[in-house]
Protein backbone atom coordinates (compact mmCIF):
# COMPACT_ATOMS: atom_id res chain seq x y z
CA UNK A 1 0.00 0.00 0.00
CA UNK A 2 1.20 3.10 -0.54
CA UNK A 3 2.65 5.93 1.69
CA UNK A 4 0.05 8.79 3.08
CA UNK A 5 1.75 11.72 1.14
CA UNK A 6 1.57 9.40 -2.33
CA UNK A 7 -2.16 8.65 -1.94
CA UNK A 8 -2.61 12.13 -1.02
CA UNK A 9 -0.70 13.49 -4.10
CA UNK A 10 -2.16 10.87 -6.27
CA UNK A 11 -5.41 12.22 -5.36
CA UNK A 12 -4.34 15.84 -5.97
CA UNK A 13 -3.09 15.42 -9.76
CA UNK A 14 -5.94 15.05 -11.33
CA UNK A 15 -7.29 18.75 -9.79
CA UNK A 16 -3.79 19.98 -10.42
CA UNK A 17 -4.04 18.84 -13.91
CA UNK A 18 -7.36 20.34 -14.23
CA UNK A 19 -6.47 23.45 -13.38
CA UNK A 20 -4.29 24.79 -15.94
CA UNK A 21 -6.76 23.57 -18.35
CA UNK A 22 -9.44 25.46 -16.71
CA UNK A 23 -7.02 28.68 -17.02
CA UNK A 24 -6.35 28.17 -20.64
CA UNK A 25 -10.15 27.80 -21.51
CA UNK A 26 -10.67 31.16 -19.61
CA UNK A 27 -7.96 32.84 -21.45
CA UNK A 28 -8.12 31.12 -24.99
CA UNK A 29 -9.68 33.60 -27.40
CA UNK A 30 -10.53 33.57 -30.91
CA UNK A 31 -8.22 36.26 -31.99
CA UNK A 32 -6.20 38.64 -30.92
CA UNK A 33 -5.73 42.02 -32.41
CA UNK A 34 -3.34 45.32 -31.66
CA UNK A 35 -4.93 47.93 -33.00
CA UNK A 36 -1.77 50.29 -34.07
CA UNK A 37 -2.78 53.80 -34.89
CA UNK A 38 -0.66 56.71 -36.17
CA UNK A 39 -0.20 59.33 -33.65
CA UNK A 40 2.83 61.12 -35.40
CA UNK A 41 3.22 64.78 -36.18
CA UNK A 42 1.01 64.63 -39.79
CA UNK A 43 -1.99 63.87 -37.57
CA UNK A 44 -3.19 67.20 -36.97
CA UNK A 45 -5.50 67.52 -33.69
CA UNK A 46 -9.56 67.31 -35.46
CA UNK A 47 -7.61 64.03 -37.32
CA UNK A 48 -6.46 62.90 -34.78
CA UNK A 49 -10.09 63.06 -32.76
CA UNK A 50 -11.79 61.66 -35.79
CA UNK A 51 -9.21 58.35 -35.86
CA UNK A 52 -10.18 57.70 -31.92
CA UNK A 53 -13.61 58.59 -32.80
CA UNK A 54 -13.78 55.74 -36.02
CA UNK A 55 -12.21 53.15 -34.04
CA UNK A 56 -14.60 53.41 -31.24
CA UNK A 57 -17.67 53.25 -33.24
CA UNK A 58 -16.53 50.61 -35.43
CA UNK A 59 -15.28 48.67 -32.34
CA UNK A 60 -19.22 48.85 -31.28
CA UNK A 61 -20.71 48.48 -34.73
CA UNK A 62 -23.17 45.54 -34.86
CA UNK A 63 -21.98 43.85 -37.87
CA UNK A 64 -18.31 43.79 -36.07
CA UNK A 65 -19.64 42.79 -32.92
CA UNK A 66 -21.97 39.91 -34.98
CA UNK A 67 -18.69 38.65 -36.66
CA UNK A 68 -16.95 38.76 -32.90
CA UNK A 69 -20.20 36.36 -31.63
CA UNK A 70 -20.09 34.16 -34.65
CA UNK A 71 -16.66 32.76 -33.90
CA UNK A 72 -15.88 29.24 -31.70
CA UNK A 73 -15.41 31.19 -27.92
CA UNK A 74 -17.65 34.26 -29.04
CA UNK A 75 -14.71 36.35 -28.05
CA UNK A 76 -11.41 38.58 -28.97
CA UNK A 77 -8.75 40.47 -27.07
CA UNK A 78 -8.19 43.77 -28.40
CA UNK A 79 -5.64 46.52 -27.17
CA UNK A 80 -4.77 49.65 -29.07
CA UNK A 81 -1.13 51.66 -29.23
CA UNK A 82 -0.41 54.85 -30.89
CA UNK A 83 3.21 55.08 -32.63
CA UNK A 84 5.55 57.21 -34.38
CA UNK A 85 8.41 58.19 -32.84
CA UNK A 86 11.36 55.80 -32.96
CA UNK A 87 11.39 53.08 -30.25
CA UNK A 88 8.40 55.48 -28.52
CA UNK A 89 5.35 53.46 -29.45
CA UNK A 90 2.72 53.67 -26.47
CA UNK A 91 0.04 51.70 -25.15
CA UNK A 92 -3.22 53.38 -24.97
CA UNK A 93 -5.95 51.00 -24.20
CA UNK A 94 -4.46 47.78 -22.56
CA UNK A 95 -5.48 44.50 -23.52
CA UNK A 96 -9.32 43.76 -22.65
CA UNK A 97 -11.50 41.10 -23.61
CA UNK A 98 -14.34 41.98 -25.91
CA UNK A 99 -17.13 39.39 -26.59
CA UNK A 100 -20.25 41.99 -26.70
CA UNK A 101 -21.63 45.23 -26.63
CA UNK A 102 -21.30 45.98 -22.81
CA UNK A 103 -17.51 45.29 -23.67
CA UNK A 104 -16.89 47.03 -26.76
CA UNK A 105 -18.53 49.89 -25.24
CA UNK A 106 -16.37 49.91 -22.50
CA UNK A 107 -12.81 49.43 -24.90
CA UNK A 108 -14.41 52.18 -26.59
CA UNK A 109 -15.23 54.45 -23.98
CA UNK A 110 -11.42 53.78 -22.98
CA UNK A 111 -10.01 54.55 -26.07
CA UNK A 112 -12.05 57.86 -26.58
CA UNK A 113 -10.28 58.49 -22.70
CA UNK A 114 -7.09 58.02 -23.16
CA UNK A 115 -4.49 61.06 -23.47
CA UNK A 116 -2.87 61.46 -26.97
CA UNK A 117 0.60 60.02 -26.70
CA UNK A 118 3.54 62.13 -27.84
CA UNK A 119 4.47 60.93 -31.04
CA UNK A 120 6.52 62.26 -34.11
CA UNK A 121 7.95 60.55 -37.15
CA UNK A 122 6.92 57.41 -38.81
CA UNK A 123 8.32 54.50 -37.37
CA UNK A 124 6.26 51.45 -38.41
CA UNK A 125 8.84 48.49 -38.01
CA UNK A 126 8.80 49.62 -34.35
CA UNK A 127 5.75 49.57 -34.04
CA UNK A 128 5.23 46.37 -35.30
CA UNK A 129 8.20 45.28 -32.84
CA UNK A 130 6.41 46.52 -29.92
CA UNK A 131 3.17 45.46 -31.09
CA UNK A 132 4.57 41.52 -31.75
CA UNK A 133 5.77 41.79 -27.62
CA UNK A 134 1.66 42.52 -27.27
CA UNK A 135 0.69 39.59 -28.78
CA UNK A 136 2.98 37.30 -26.91
CA UNK A 137 3.25 38.43 -23.76
CA UNK A 138 -0.43 39.50 -23.01
CA UNK A 139 -3.00 37.60 -20.67
CA UNK A 140 -4.69 35.99 -23.48
CA UNK A 141 -3.88 33.25 -25.80
CA UNK A 142 -5.92 33.25 -29.17
CA UNK A 143 -6.24 30.84 -32.63
CA UNK A 144 -4.83 33.98 -34.62
CA UNK A 145 -2.43 36.74 -33.23
CA UNK A 146 -3.20 40.27 -35.99
CA UNK A 147 -1.58 43.33 -35.98
CA UNK A 148 -3.67 46.23 -37.14
CA UNK A 149 -1.38 49.04 -38.58
CA UNK A 150 -2.95 52.87 -39.64
CA UNK A 151 -1.47 55.60 -41.14
CA UNK A 152 -0.70 57.98 -43.22
CA UNK A 153 2.60 57.82 -44.50
CA UNK A 154 5.24 55.26 -45.28
CA UNK A 155 8.10 53.93 -43.20
CA UNK A 156 10.63 56.68 -41.54
CA UNK A 157 13.50 56.39 -38.96
CA UNK A 158 12.90 52.98 -37.16
CA UNK A 159 15.29 51.32 -35.44
CA UNK A 160 14.12 47.92 -37.43
CA UNK A 161 12.85 49.20 -40.48
CA UNK A 162 9.05 47.67 -41.40
CA UNK A 163 10.00 45.29 -43.62
CA UNK A 164 12.44 43.16 -41.58
CA UNK A 165 10.07 44.14 -38.65
CA UNK A 166 7.33 42.64 -40.31
CA UNK A 167 9.47 39.57 -41.80
CA UNK A 168 10.06 38.43 -37.97
CA UNK A 169 6.60 38.84 -36.63
CA UNK A 170 5.26 36.52 -39.71
CA UNK A 171 8.07 33.77 -38.84
CA UNK A 172 6.34 33.69 -35.38
CA UNK A 173 3.02 33.13 -36.92
CA UNK A 174 1.17 36.85 -37.00
CA UNK A 175 -0.65 38.67 -39.13
CA UNK A 176 -0.27 42.16 -39.80
CA UNK A 177 -2.67 44.08 -41.99
CA UNK A 178 -2.83 47.61 -42.95
CA UNK A 179 -4.97 50.30 -43.69
CA UNK A 180 -3.69 53.33 -45.85
CA UNK A 181 -5.04 56.64 -45.00
CA UNK A 182 -4.76 58.80 -48.27
CA UNK A 183 -6.45 61.11 -49.83
CA UNK A 184 -6.78 60.04 -53.48
CA UNK A 185 -4.49 57.36 -52.14
CA UNK A 186 -1.73 59.33 -52.46
CA UNK A 187 1.11 60.50 -50.21
CA UNK A 188 2.26 64.55 -49.62
CA UNK A 189 5.19 63.18 -52.16
CA UNK A 190 2.72 61.33 -54.68
CA UNK A 191 3.33 57.95 -53.55
CA UNK A 192 0.56 55.19 -53.75
CA UNK A 193 0.48 54.07 -49.98
CA UNK A 194 -1.34 51.35 -50.05
CA UNK A 195 1.31 49.95 -52.34
CA UNK A 196 4.06 50.90 -50.28
CA UNK A 197 2.33 48.68 -47.49
CA UNK A 198 1.44 46.15 -49.74
CA UNK A 199 5.56 45.85 -50.15
CA UNK A 200 6.72 47.00 -46.86
CA UNK A 201 4.34 46.25 -44.16
CA UNK A 202 1.69 43.43 -44.46
CA UNK A 203 2.38 40.07 -44.16
CA UNK A 204 1.32 36.69 -43.14
CA UNK A 205 -1.60 34.00 -44.23
CA UNK A 206 -4.19 36.23 -45.88
CA UNK A 207 -3.02 39.63 -44.80
CA UNK A 208 -4.11 42.25 -46.81
CA UNK A 209 -4.43 46.17 -47.04
CA UNK A 210 -7.73 48.92 -47.21
CA UNK A 211 -7.26 52.40 -48.24
CA UNK A 212 -9.55 55.42 -46.35
CA UNK A 213 -9.82 58.23 -48.86
CA UNK A 214 -10.26 60.65 -46.18
CA UNK A 215 -10.36 60.45 -41.70
CA UNK A 216 -14.35 60.92 -42.75
CA UNK A 217 -13.78 57.82 -44.37
CA UNK A 218 -12.32 55.68 -41.54
CA UNK A 219 -14.79 54.19 -39.98
CA UNK A 220 -16.51 52.74 -42.82
CA UNK A 221 -13.09 51.53 -43.96
CA UNK A 222 -12.27 50.03 -40.20
CA UNK A 223 -15.25 48.25 -40.09
CA UNK A 224 -14.55 46.17 -43.12
CA UNK A 225 -11.25 45.63 -42.01
CA UNK A 226 -12.22 44.63 -38.41
CA UNK A 227 -15.12 42.71 -39.78
CA UNK A 228 -12.52 40.88 -42.33
CA UNK A 229 -10.07 40.24 -39.41
CA UNK A 230 -12.23 39.20 -36.95
CA UNK A 231 -14.22 36.17 -39.37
Amino acid sequence: MAPPFVRRALLAAPALLAAPARAQSQTQLDVLLVLAMDASGSIAEEEFRLQREGYAEAITHPAVLAAIASGRRGAIGLAALEWGTPGGSQVVVDWMRVGGIASAQDFAEALLGAPRTPQSWNAIGDAIHHASHMLREGPFTGERMVMDISGDAGDMRSHRPAPIARDIVVRRGMVVNALAIAPGGLTRSGENLAAIYERDVIGGPGAFVLQADSRMDLTRSLRAKLIREIS
